[in-house]
């Protein structure tokens, strides 16, 4: 008990830290990772679509949670908590391992692609470019530990506008129109930039979305300007006034007399 004990605060302490260990069995789908000291869970939600170990691989995974059981403790692993890359970045971008660089918020949709807003502390100090590297040496050391996962770095910025459209990078922006009330943005692009900015099946802009926790809806400029034409053809119909149509029945009944 005293051993189980030791264990479960050792881990306990380490939440949130990738841990290194080597793939043991699998159990229904669970892989059981031996960390040395004791086993460790990564269940088959927690696994990334499409990436596949074997019995005695290497695998490295973040540490999400750990529970007290009657068999001792449950070390829960993850490779698809947004933490995992948060982590990742930290281990590669010795700034933001020093607090220079700050990572606002990471979304995520494991196996495919993520975006990750950072800002700098030290006007200095390019908060995109530090998760680089000399040419792209940290960010691809991310990318090979997450399989090829595509990434998007962008700069937080405290205007939301501004902040929307860094999220949908690489997307280029015409016009932003901001309904505040809602918490929602029209966004406008030019026409060739649509299908980029929108993303394969709505991905960029819903993970842009989810970044920034605006709802956003994406135009083209030309549909934005017939939108707006129509709109302004519909305002220009003349309307009938309750006073016209008032005047127009007395006129009526007068000349039925």
């Amino acid at each position: 008990d005293a051993e189980r004990d030791n264990i479960y605060n050792e881990f306990r302490e380490r939440k949130g830290e990738i841990l290194n260990g080597i793939v043991k069995r699998f159990e229904h789908g669970d892989m059981i990772v031996d960390l040395g000291k004791t086993e460790a869970v990564l269940s088959q939600k927690e696994q990334v679509p499409g990436e596949n170990y074997r019995p005695t691989e290497r695998v490295r995974a973040y540490l999400v949670d750990v529970k007290k059981t009657s068999k001792g403790p449950n070390i829960i692993l993850s490779r698809t908590h947004p933490g995992m890359v948060a982590k990742l970045f930290e281990l590669e971008v010795p700034e933001i391992h020093e607090g220079i660089v700050k990572i606002k918020n990471v979304v995520r949709e494991p196996g495919s692609r993520v975006k990750i807003a950072v800002v700098s502390e030290d006007r200095d100090i390019d908060p995109v470019g530090a998760c680089v590297g000399m040419k792209g040496s940290r960010v691809q050391a991310v990318v090979q530990e997450l399989k090829g996962e595509k990434i998007d770095i962008v700069e937080w910025v405290d205007d939301p506008a501004r902040f929307v459209c860094n999220a949908l990078s690489p997307a280029q922006i015409a016009k932003v129109i901001v309904h505040d009330a809602e918490k929602s943005m029209e966004v406008i692009v030019p026409d060739n930039q649509l299908s980029l900015a929108i993303g394969k099946r709505g991905q960029n802009v819903r993970l842009g979305a989810k970044l920034t926790g605006w709802k956003i809806d994406i135009f083209s400029e030309s549909k934005k300007a017939l939108a707006m034409e129509v709109e302004k053809s519909l305002w220009e119909i003349p309307t009938v006034t309750d006073e016209e149509e008032n005047a127009e029945g007395i006129e009526s009944s007068e000349a039925n007399e």
